[in-house]
């Protein structure tokens, strides 16, 4: 029997991300991510209960506005704090582990489009890398994590910074494409 192109997402191969199953999927996301960015100023702290069903999250703060492709990809540590605007496309899984914190507009990309102009944009073929934040882990505003990195415990990434590659437990990285300009403490 073929694999669904959920298996094949899930199993890290070329998947069309135009499946209806997918598109469901994303469409359960956007109906939960709405509810949680429409909830009241006094309950911004919590949750909202469609988006916590999705997520395997542990006493998380999330802010609004916040983003997800599946929602069902992501598991959060406990103490985990997303600023707002953050974006966490979740094709494959994302783990943000115990005391991570996330500035304004930090964005996680798992997707990967194909070269081939034809595959992309008629047959909207994709490969989904999961990516791995360690704990007590900041990471600055306005900063892009691409597909398949792991970032060590400890780490810091600097406001602005575009992370293609894995960061070691205690870096400190900046720039575009990230790199490393000091090691701090854990």
């Amino acid at each position: 029997m073929a694999k669904s192109e959920r298996q094949k997402m899930a199993d890290g191969e070329w998947y069309t991300c135009l499946d209806d199953e997918l598109e469901a999927l994303r469409v359960t996301a956007r109906d939960a991510v709405h509810q949680h960015n429409t909830l009241p100023p006094a309950e911004r702290g919590n949750i909202a209960p469609a988006l916590a069903a999705l997520l395997t999250a542990r006493e998380a703060i999330i802010e609004a506005p916040f983003h997800c492709a599946y929602g069902i990809n992501i598991e959060l540590g406990e103490h985990v704090f997303l600023n707002a605007g953050c974006t966490i496309l979740d094709c494959a899984k994302v783990v943000i582990e115990d005391r991570c914190q996330l500035g304004p507009n930090v964005q996680i990309y798992c997707a990967e489009h194909h070269t081939d102009p034809i595959k992309r944009s008629i047959e909207g073929l994709e490969i989904a890398r999961p990516v791995h934040i360690g704990k007590r882990v900041w990471i600055g505003g306005g900063a892009i994590i691409l597909a398949g990195v792991t970032i060590g415990e400890g780490a810091v990434v600097g406001a602005g910074s575009v992370v293609t590659k894995d960061v070691a437990a205690g870096q400190i990285v900046v720039g575009n494409p990230a790199r490393p300009i000091a090691r701090g403490k854990r």
